[in-house]
């Protein structure tokens, strides 16, 4: 099927139904953050709240869009996931599975709030760290550009999670009379309605929004599998008819000719360089094409090296203080990459789907572990109304804008983290559980070591079995 032999055909299989595994893994060990606050307020009980969450987290997969995903396939450059071999690409794959598989369940067994962002991030730089011991290359096969933002992102966010949460209780508690919502609740009582109400919408959001964003992850990893596998189908967008990318091209070289580069450094000269050649080059492959369907195999792996390219090396220019380049040009330079990025970035409605069934049902079990972690075991009282609003507010808000930039992050940390802060806003450091605080912190700082070690281990024992 698909001119693949049997036994790739089965280990395509494999793969893709890991990834699925993963998400699904991803959707208890995660979630459990987002049903954490209404369980233990009695807001919700536990079986409706984790429906409630699994159906939001469902939805949250198809309004995410493909940013973070994309984010996670540009961290591998795709000439380290093209190989002649196509069971070389099978054992890079497998590798970064197999590591990210295996520290999330070991994570939610000792039930330690770890990031499956971390994971899977830790996972694929384990294999491009592992890249030149297997090809002899030299270098290792990972956009560092790529991995610092997203690095940075996963380090920004937890620190806006537990200092907004404060912030926002210390305004709650300046502003708000009612006192009901600062106390904890009474055993077995439901809270009153708009406290209620306000608890689950806050559910609702955090939801929704690690949907958007960690199941954009899984479709991120799924697009590395079939782009590795069978990158004649999938390394472009056949949806979009190739001859689209002319105009673009012809826009985005009609600007960058009218830039003068007498103030250009060598960096910006390289990139410079880089972009007006690999434009020129593009130019004349899709010249006389009009579907994608009409370019074969080595072409359409050639125009997507191409368009990332052009993508990188023309953002570095737009970034740089040497470019005099005036503002409307500016404008149809962003508009020419933007158009150029729909054949490169994209997922099959099918793969979609996939990712946002796996989440949504690994969302409605294994969650206990976690909740319980998360509701009593972080700070020494028990989590009132303001603490569990405040806190999944903030992470909500921070998820979402972090899916609008096409970041990822780890819902675990900005949620507890923002939990932590609620804490310390009420009583206090001394309110904090100091073995808990430490065990999540070292999860933390263990996750990304742990799962490049892993994965790079994997991936040497696979090439030499493959």
């Amino acid at each position: 099927m698909f001119g693949l032999e049997a036994g790739v055909f089965i280990l395509l299989i494999f793969c893709l139904l890991a990834a699925c595994a993963f998400e699904f893994v991803n959707g208890f060990h995660d979630t459990a953050n987002a049903v954490a606050t209404v369980i233990y307020t009695n807001s919700l009980k536990p079986t409706h709240a984790v429906l409630w969450s699994g159906v939001c987290n469902f939805l949250g997969v198809f309004i995410g869009g493909i940013g973070v995903a994309m984010g996670i396939v540009k961290l591998l450059p795709v000439e380290a996931l093209i190989d002649p071999d196509v069971y070389h690409n099978i054992a890079l794959i497998l590798a970064l599975l197999f590591s990210a598989i295996i520290w999330n369940l070991g994570t939610w067994y000792l039930g330690l709030p770890a990031s499956s962002s971390h994971t899977l991030i830790g996972s694929i730089l384990g294999v491009g760290f592992a890249y030149p011991f297997v090809q002899e290359t030299g270098q290792a096969a990972v956009d560092f550009t790529k991995a610092m933002e997203i690095g940075a992102s996963l380090i920004i966010s937890p620190l806006f999670g537990f200092s907004f949460t404060v912030l926002l209780m210390f305004i709650m508690k300046k502003f708000l009379d009612n006192d009901a919502i600062f106390k904890e609740p009474k055993k077995g009582k439901n809270p009153p309605f708009w406290i209620r109400a306000i608890l689950v919408l806050t559910c609702t959001g955090v939801s929704v929004s690690h949907g958007a964003n960690d199941g954009q992850k899984g479709v991120g990893l799924m697009m590395l599998i079939l782009i590795g596998i069978m990158p004649a189908y999938f390394a472009l967008n056949t949806a979009q008819p190739v001859n689209l990318a002319f105009t673009h091209l012809s826009n985005l070289n009609h600007a960058l000719s009218r830039v003068d580069t007498i103030d250009f450094d060598d960096k910006d000269r390289y990139h410079y360089l880089v972009s007006t050649q690999s434009t020129n080059k593009l130019s004349e492959i899709v010249s006389d094409k009009r579907l994608t369907s009409e370019l074969n195999p080595s072409q359409k792996l050639e125009i997507r090296s191409l368009i990332l390219k052009i993508g990188k090396s023309t953002n570095s220019l737009l970034h740089s203080a040497n470019l005099p380049m005036n503002r409307k040009d500016r404008k149809l330079v962003t508009a020419s990459l933007d158009g150029l990025k729909v054949h490169t970035d994209y997922s099959p409605f099918w793969v979609t789907l996939l990712i946002s069934i796996s989440l949504g049902l690994g969302t409605t079990i294994g969650w206990k572990r976690i909740v319980k972690t998360l509701g009593e075991k972080i700070g020494k009282e028990h989590l009132t109304y303001a603490q569990g609003a405040s806190s999944e507010l903030v992470a909500a808000s921070t998820i979402a804008v972090s899916t609008y930039l096409s970041l990822p992050v780890s819902t675990t940390h900005v949620l507890s983290s923002g939990i932590a802060g609620s804490m310390v806003a009420s009583k206090g450091v001394k309110n904090l559980r100091k073995d808990t605080i430490t065990n999540i912190l070292l999860a933390w700082l263990l996750t990304l070591p742990a799962t490049i070690l892993i994965s790079g281990c994997l991936f040497v024992l696979f090439r030499a079995i493959f």
